[in-house]
């Protein structure tokens, strides 16, 4: 198994209504990715200095399944959006 874990700050100037949006794309993933395993999707709601403002933690059968997902049509989007409105996004990946 593999979990991939990806953390967005969104820019400060970023609406409300534009946050909730991108984090509903997230979580509509594993309906359009059917080998998405275990999904799951966030807010923070500690909203201190260190905290990113979302995360998604996806697992994967295998490496090949996390390399598929990257470049899965229906990810690219929000791949696209995030990068629009974030200025920051981390990322880890393991095996587990």
């Amino acid at each position: 198994m593999v979990r991939h874990i990806v953390f967005f700050k969104f820019k400060p100037e970023v609406s409300a209504a534009d946050r909730a949006a991108l984090v509903k794309m997230v979580r509509e993933l594993p309906a359009k990715i059917p080998f998405i395993e275990k999904p799951e999707v966030g807010e923070d709601f500690v909203h201190s200095p260190r905290s990113y403002d979302a995360a998604l933690n996806f697992g994967f059968a295998s490496r090949t399944a996390l390399q598929e997902y990257s470049v899965h049509p229906d990810h690219i989007p929000v791949v696209q959006r995030a990068k629009e409105i974030c200025e920051a996004m981390a990322a880890v990946d393991f095996e587990i």
